[in-house]
């Protein structure tokens, strides 16, 4: 089957639109698949989101959706997946638990790119050994988008499964592979997903293991979730939201006073910023009030944390990410 968008294809950019494309890919899954069955890697993003509900209009129960928790996702992501699929959606869905696994596995490793194989490979790991354990799977599904066809050849990198054994001999399904990252946000609306869901921002395969740098270690990730959930929430409440925004604690300790005695502490920064492509990025400016806010909230909220900084870089020649 080709890659390349059809040229009559038309942007997808409001419901009406968005119903047919459901309507149209639904037909098309039931034909593909027929009575077989469908693992899917769901990660709670929009694309990987998208995909199983597209795929739980079509064939229901057919599907099986593995969502591994590897300890480095952002407060309450876990339990929207489980609540969004299994509970109102009524897919089946396996929750692996996977943080011990992981962070284990992390302990001690501060190089970046290090961290981002061994990252990817424990997910490997367990997803083979998740689909290993179910009979009779046809078929692999992939969030796959345009953007990662004309990028990096098709392969949903960020969604680790393009590195499965080799005995694990899926056929591929990628219903929203034609669609750019705004088609699938409509589409996802269309088919009832949540907002928090459908634009969620971007967020690296690594999740909070690139943002907790250097080594990560679970007392500096537990407060960086916290963080982070903190900043999302206030910048979140913007009537115009930069187009990403989290937070990030480098793995240094500052002196700072608490009870009238010095102890060493975390710093937390915020990073906010605007970009069309992601090539290139502008700080976001965010209002005093804001940050003084957050800033007031971290300090009084969050263990281990005695400093706010507010990262103002642009890219280049800083990159939006700190790893």
């Amino acid at each position: 089957m080709s890659n390349v968008r059809p040229e009559s294809m038309q942007r997808i950019n409001n419901e009406e639109l968005a119903n047919a494309f459901i309507a149209e890919q639904t037909k098309a899954l039931k034909e593909q698949i027929g009575d077989n069955k469908v693992l899917l890697a769901l990660s709670g993003g929009v694309d990987s989101s998208v995909t199983a509900a597209l795929l739980i209009r079509a064939i229901g129960k057919q599907l099986t959706c593995v969502h591994v928790n590897h300890g480095l996702l952002r407060k309450g992501e876990p339990e929207q997946v489980i609540e969004v699929f299994r509970n109102q959606m009524d897919a089946n869905l396996i929750y692996v638990d996977a943080t011990d696994r992981f962070l284990d596995a992390l302990a001690g490793v501060d190089d970046p790119e290090k961290k981002r194989k061994l990252i990817g490979k424990i997910f490997i790991d367990v997803f083979a050994e998740e689909a290993k354990k179910l009979d009779d799977i046809k078929f692999l599904a992939q969030g796959t988008i345009y953007p990662d066809i004309l990028e990096s050849d098709g392969v949903k990198a960020h969604h680790n499964v393009g590195g499965l054994p080799e005995d694990l001999n899926f056929e591929l399904v990628e219903p929203v592979k034609f669609l750019y990252k705004d088609e699938v946000r409509v589409v996802g609306k269309a088919l009832g997903l949540p907002d928090s869901m459908v634009y969620r921002q971007p967020f690296p395969g690594p999740g909070l293991g690139v943002r907790c740098v250097g080594a990560i270690t679970r007392d500096r990730l537990a407060a960086l979730r916290e963080a982070d959930a903190i900043v999302r929430e206030e910048i979140g409440k913007l009537e115009v939201k930069p187009w990403q925004y989290f937070a990030v604690i480098p793995d240094m300790k500052s002196t700072g006073i608490k009870d009238g005695k010095r102890y060493m502490g975390w710093a937390v920064v915020i990073r906010a910023v605007n970009t069309i492509d992601a090539v290139a990025a502008d700080s976001f400016d965010i209002p005093t009030d804001v940050l003084f806010r957050m800033r007031n909230r971290i300090i009084a909220e969050v263990p281990g944390v005695n400093r706010v900084l507010w990262d103002i870089s642009d890219k280049p020649v800083s990159t939006i990410e700190w790893e």
